[in-house]
């Protein structure tokens, strides 16, 4: 309470308010979302439809019934589509038509390669490809009301729709300052998003990709209470080991006396 109450007379508005510079009804142009490139790692959901499904059955990989520990081909329980993991090369091994380059295209990219592949090659003339990520996620750390990982549905995610599903940042957390960590073709970079200034949406980490980690750091109040803390901890540690010590002591005068 006490830690609170000091961040109240210490902070304003303008320490927390995001998009402090904005400026209301003037339309600005919103850059189009190139989207989501694939990576090694990856799994991707590739189904293919057709108006003959006998067709389009051996293109599609079969969708397995699975139970605590163990997955079935058939039977009861509950079931999930199987899916491609994009190998160390950035290939998948798609049915009929082989090995196919995935790494590095979207997946409405990778849905018309593979549409124009079965076209081409006569298996298909009324394909319909759907490519859908399977295992994109971000994580959300720090000064956060719910940190964790978040597994999504949707691969156009922006940093203030992942801070949304962190519950928002504490009072402690340091809007200016958040930091969104990607490692992408063996690199890792690091980029600083000011929450504050509506410069973050000209960000390159505006929009996540799969695997990024937003680490939002603690105020320089938060780091002060912590340390205080940490401080208050160990004196109180040192008084109880004292007194058991002297209670010890007293203990086994009495009992040489007796």
């Amino acid at each position: 309470m006490a830690a609170l109450m000091a961040v109240v007379s210490c902070g304003t508005v303008k320490d927390i308010a995001y998009f402090q510079n904005k400026v209301v009804d003037q339309p600005e142009a919103i850059d189009k979302h190139a989207g989501i490139v694939i990576q090694p790692k990856d799994m991707l959901s590739i189904v293919v439809s057709s108006r003959n499904p006998e067709l389009v059955a051996m293109f599609n990989l079969p969708v397995v019934s699975y139970q605590a520990g163990s997955e079935v081909v058939s039977g009861s329980g509950l079931q999930r589509l199987m899916g491609y993991v994009v190998d160390n090369e950035g290939h998948i091994d798609f049915p009929v038509l082989g090995p196919i380059k995935v790494a590095g295209l979207t997946r409405w990219e990778l849905s018309n390669l593979i549409k124009d592949k079965l076209i081409k090659d006569g298996l298909l003339t009324d394909a319909v490809v759907t490519v859908e990520f399977m295992n994109f996620k971000v994580s959300v750390i720090g000064e956060v009301n719910a940190p964790g990982t978040y597994t999504l549905t949707n691969d156009k995610v922006t940093i203030l729709q992942a801070i949304s599903l962190a519950r928002d940042l504490t009072i402690f957390g340091q809007r200016e300052n958040v930091c969104v960590i990607r490692e992408r073709e063996g690199e890792r970079v690091i980029y600083e998003i000011n929450l504050c200034d509506v410069s973050m949406f000209d960000s390159p980490a505006y929009y996540l990709q799969q695997n990024d980690v937003v680490y939002v750091q603690p105020s320089e109040i938060k780091a002060r209470q912590s340390t205080t803390d940490d401080k208050a901890l160990r004196m109180t540690s040192i008084f109880v080991s004292g007194g058991s010590l002297l209670v010890s002591i007293a203990a086994l005068i009495v009992n040489l006396i007796r």
